[in-house]
C-alpha cells in the first residue's frame, strides 16, 4: 500500500540536501529541432531519450520521486500531426522502457484524464504500472492529459460523490483525492526552455516548491544540468512560513 503524504501548508515537511521530489516541465523539444532544421517531432523523440537519462541521474543522486509533465490538457490544441506523433512516442516509450524501469527499481505511475487516450495506450499504462508496482528506488510519475485545475476539480467532484450530503471539505481530505497522494509535495520544480511559468502544472502541490528556470532546452538537459538545479536548490532557505531565526534555533 502506498504511503500517503500531507500538505506543506498543514505540516512542516522535512528538508534535505537532495530534493526528495523533483517535478519537471520538459520544455523546448520543438525549438531544439527547429534550430537544427528538423521537424518538431524529431525534438520530441530526442526528448524521450533524455527522460531515460534524467530518471537514471535522479536515482543515482538519491531522488525518490520524479514527476514529469509529458502532455497537458491544453496540448490537444497543437497541430494534429504533432499530437498524433506524441501519442505514438508515448506508446513506443512504454513498450521499450517499462522492463528497463522494472529492472532498475523504478515504479511507474501515469496520472491525468486518461479517458481520451486510445485503448492500446491505456492498456500499456495499466500494464506498466502493474509491472513496476512493488519497486521502491524511484517513483516516476508521468502527467499525461493533465492540468492542475482539472486535478483540483476532479478531486472535489470525486470527494463529493464519496460523501453525499456533506457541505464542507478540509484541506487534508481534499489532498487525498488529488493525483499524487502517494508522493510528498515537490521540493524542487524545474522548467527547461527559458519560459518562466508553471503552465497549469501541479497547482496545488507546488505551493511551497522551490522554482528553478533554465534556458537549457529539454533535449540538452543532462545530468550536469540537473546538478546545477540541485545546487541552486541547496542554496535556498526553506522556511514554510517561519523566520530565518527560527531555522537556526536548537
Amino acid at each position: 500500500m502506498l504511503k500517503r503524504f500531507f500538505s506543506s501548508t498543514a505540516t512542516l515537511p522535512e528538508s534535505a540536501a537532495v530534493p526528495r521530489h523533483i517535478a519537471v516541465i520538459m520544455d523546448g523539444n520543438g525549438r531544439w529541432a527547429k534550430k537544427r532544421l528538423m521537424p518538431r517531432v524529431a525534438g520530441h523523440a530526442v526528448g524521450v531519450e533524455r527522460v531515460r537519462d534524467i530518471v537514471k541521474a535522479c536515482g543515482d543522486r538519491g531522488v525518490e520521486y520524479l514527476t514529469l509533465f509529458a502532455f497537458s490538457s491544453e496540448n490537444w490544441r497543437r497541430p494534429q500531426e504533432e499530437v498524433s506523433r506524441l501519442m505514438e512516442l508515448f506508446v513506443m516509450a512504454l513498450e521499450r522502457e517499462v522492463e528497463k524501469m522494472h529492472r532498475n527499481g523504478v515504479r511507474l505511475r501515469v496520472v491525468g484524464d486518461l479517458s481520451r487516450f486510445n485503448e492500446r495506450l491505456r492498456e500499456l499504462i495499466a500494464q506498466g504500472e502493474a509491472r513496476t508496482a512493488d519497486n521502491e528506488k524511484l517513483t516516476l510519475t508521468v502527467c499525461a492529459n493533465y492540468g492542475g485545475r482539472w486535478d483540483i476539480l476532479n478531486a472535489v467532484n470525486t470527494w463529493m460523490k464519496a460523501h453525499p450530503g456533506a457541505t464542507e471539505i478540509s484541506e487534508d481530505a481534499l489532498s487525498a483525492y488529488l493525483c499524487l497522494p502517494y508522493a510528498p509535495e515537490p521540493d524542487l520544480f524545474i522548467r527547461t526552455g527559458g519560459e518562466q511559468r508553471i503552465s497549469n502544472f501541479l497547482l496545488w502541490q507546488l505551493a511551497y516548491s522551490e522554482l528553478y528556470f533554465t534556458d537549457t532546452l529539454w533535449p540538452d538537459f543532462d545530468a550536469a544540468a540537473l546538478d546545477l538545479a540541485i545546487a541552486s536548490y541547496q542554496k535556498r532557505e526553506r522556511r514554510f512560513g517561519r523566520t530565518s531565526e527560527q531555522l537556526v534555533q536548537p
